[in-house]
């Protein structure tokens, strides 16, 4: 199975346009005062700016080339494609991203449909943490995302599953969850996409599709960092004016083909994943 309240998220994502109004996708960074490029960057000459659309130009040109070449020269009509539903456009909504959280968790989404795939983006984001290794932060998280009735149960499951020294030993952990001396210790999701498979009042359907880093950083891991890709579709209930997960099922991919990269050094994989912190995340 598969995470200071207000970073320039704006106000919480409620419903302006009725109950269910479809949304986009969009991803929220919070706000950087102190970026150079916010609009105070001062533009070069004449000639610099002609150079660089002209080079912009050139690279999208032969990026299109590229894209016909490997897809043989077709068009969507040609392959019969122009009456297949199309995915939801990644262009803003207007719609804000929540900015309230309960227990470091995102809290109080909106009563629709972008509410409900936020809510599932997020929660499968804190379900997939490094923190569900250690008992304390994965009560906190599973009471945070979790419906109460259901909460319980969940809890009781999980920490036999979390506890279990076989399985702690198998992904190179101690029994108490922590990683060994100079290694770092590395879950983490990231939602590529979500949408809605049925929905009603009170109840909605969302799958998640993402992708997953897990492992071990450092010289002596044996389990060492991997990417995999999964489809969770989390079953949502309204309830205390929230939307709360009451079951789940994960499938394996879509998996995309690797592209040729060497991988990073276990320094580099270590410092990327300390440095570079997580979203809020928004449909």
């Amino acid at each position: 199975m598969s995470r200071s309240d207000g970073h320039g998220y704006g106000d919480s994502a409620r419903a302006d346009d009725g109950p269910y109004a479809g949304g986009q996708t969009r991803t929220r960074l919070p706000d950087r005062p102190g970026d150079p490029y916010g609009g105070a960057r001062r533009g070069g000459r004449s000639s610099s700016r002609s150079l660089i659309t002209v080079v912009a130009v050139v690279v999208l040109l032969i990026a299109a080339i590229a894209f016909a070449n490997r897809s043989g020269g077709r068009s969507p009509a040609t392959d019969g494609n122009a009456d297949k539903p199309k995915a939801a456009a990644t262009a803003a909504t207007g719609k804000q991203p929540v900015h309230t959280k309960t227990d470091g968790i995102p809290s109080g989404f909106a009563h629709d449909e972008q509410g409900a795939q936020s809510a599932a983006a997020n929660y499968s984001v804190a379900l997939g943490s490094a923190d569900m290794f250690q008992a304390d932060q994965r009560h906190r998280i599973v009471n945070a995302v979790y419906a109460p009735e259901v909460a319980a149960r969940r809890q009781s499951d999980l920490d036999s599953a979390y506890s279990s020294e076989k399985f702690l030993s198998n992904i190179g952990l101690g029994k108490d969850g922590a990683a060994p001396a100079g290694q770092t210790f590395i879950s983490r999701v990231v939602p590529v996409g979500t949408r809605i498979t049925s929905v009603s009042a009170s109840k909605a359907a969302v799958a998640v599709w993402y992708t997953s880093l897990f492992g071990l950083s450092g010289e002596a891991s044996t389990n060492p960092v991997t990417e995999s890709w999964y489809t969770t579709t989390y079953q949502l209930t309204w309830v205390d004016n929230d939307w709360k997960i009451t079951d789940f099922q994960q499938e394996d991919g879509p998996v995309p083909i690797g592209r040729d990269q060497k991988a990073s050094t276990a320094d580099d994989m270590t410092k990327a994943v300390e440095e570079y912190g997580g979203f809020t995340y928004a449909r």
